[in-house]
């Protein structure tokens, strides 16, 4: 057995206010806020899947996400574009290919989203 496994285990995101990013989150992803923060700047967001992390210590301008590093999945493009536009998101495209559209969050990092 390989000593390192050929999975993503979870992904940071710098953000400047943790509770204030945690809420936000939980909102455009329909999931309670439950958990505490950690040690004063970790969320830990509860995903199905790979996890995603809220780190409010790593946070600066040179580490927000300036292409996204992931995407969160979708079974229809078009119902989250709409979803993501009455959230009033800064969507920073339109559907591109019918596939996927990007996003920024309210720290600046770019995300997707993308239809499997």
């Amino acid at each position: 057995m390989h000593p390192i496994l050929n999975q993503i285990g979870t992904t940071f995101i710098p953000v400047r206010d943790i509770k204030k990013a945690r809420d936000w989150y939980c909102d455009i992803l329909g999931v309670k806020a439950e958990g505490e923060i950690l040690f004063d700047h970790l969320y830990v967001l509860p995903m199905d899947g790979t996890g995603i992390v809220l780190d409010s210590k790593i946070f600066s301008e040179h580490a927000v996400y300036k292409v996204p590093a992931f995407h969160f999945n979708t079974r229809d493009i078009k119902t989250a574009y709409q979803f993501m536009k009455t959230k009033q998101v800064h969507l920073t495209t339109d559907i591109q290919h019918n596939q996927w559209f990007t996003f920024k969050d309210p720290d600046g990092n770019s995300l997707m989203v993308s239809e499997c």
